[in-house]
């Protein structure tokens, strides 16, 4: 699934064989990935010119929103979402060859704070006291485990990883609930959108700040959408980090930002007082699973 035949430069959040890179790679497969240790640094390629896209995840369908990606593009970028991609999530148990006889008696286990909750129920009845340790992303848990031969220790992460790596799956699918994916953002300096390809769904975010002691503001703002039939696929509060219960929404919505309709709600939420920004319309993509 391609939507560009050039080449261009995409930060993502590595290192490679993360589940951001699968992402990355399903959506550009014939670009250059450039991988970044971590999400401030994908963004901060895109805006400082060192790359023309960054992909970042955004948000997973266990663990909830990623509250880096949110606060960052909030307080401290100016760029716009160009696309989003959706992908399954699927984690695995894996050990250095050398220990694939000894894995039930491993000493710790290694990955990214996500992958580990999203496998609590499993570790806790398998490896109940083994310490879990948090890691940057489970590519590099799993390198941490390649790189390691004499320890027996195990990492979590997807079965590329493991080929990557060289490790060995000794538990298929550990996460604890099936239905689990992550969504990523596509970010750009410039307000444009990926071509439509295998796309079908048109979505603009808004980020939204209510006007300071108005008695049922929130309300106001849901109404803005509501009365014009524009449907919300999301609405959620993060911190406005000015101090207790100030807090900035982000807000999706089923339309393009063009739409008469769209219009008229960004200037309904301006005259009740309410600062707007707008990351862009986009289309979603799905990578195959």
């Amino acid at each position: 699934m391609s939507t560009q035949n050039w080449e261009k430069r995409i930060a993502y959040l590595g290192p490679e064989a993360s589940f951001t890179y699968l992402a990355t790679k399903g959506l550009f497969p014939n670009d250059w990935l450039m991988p970044q240790a971590s999400i401030p640094e994908c963004i901060e390629a895109v805006a400082e010119g060192r790359v023309e896209l960054a992909v970042v995840p955004l948000e997973n369908a266990l663990e909830g929103s990623v509250p880096l990606t949110v606060d960052y593009l909030f307080h401290e970028a100016d760029l716009y979402v160009v696309g989003e991609v959706t992908s399954k999530i699927q984690q695995h148990l894996m050990v250095h060859p050398a220990q694939a006889e000894n894995w039930q008696s491993i000493e710790a286990v290694y990955s990214h704070p996500h992958a580990l909750a999203q496998c609590h129920k499993y570790l806790f009845y398998r490896f109940s006291g083994v310490p879990l340790h948090q890691y940057s992303s489970t590519a590099a848990a799993a390198k941490l485990v390649a790189d390691t031969p004499e320890r027996c220790i195990a990492a979590i992460a997807n079965s590329a990883a493991a080929e990557k790596y060289g490790l060995t799956i000794v538990e298929n699918n550990i996460h604890d609930f099936h239905f689990n994916h992550t969504r990523f953002f596509v970010l750009s300096k410039d307000n444009v959108r990926l071509s439509k390809v295998d796309s079908e769904t048109t979505k603009t975010t808004f980020m939204v700040t209510l006007p300071t002691d108005v008695s049922g503001a929130l309300h106001q703002v849901l109404s803005v959408f509501a009365w014009r039939k524009l449907n919300l696929s999301k609405i959620e509060s993060r911190p406005l980090k000015t101090g207790l219960g100030d807090y900035f929404f982000i807000v999706d919505v089923l339309a393009d930002e063009e739409e008469t309709m769209m219009k008229g709600a960004v200037e309904e939420l301006h005259a009740l007082g309410c600062t707007v920004k707008s990351l862009g319309t986009y289309y979603s993509y799905t990578t195959p699973e």
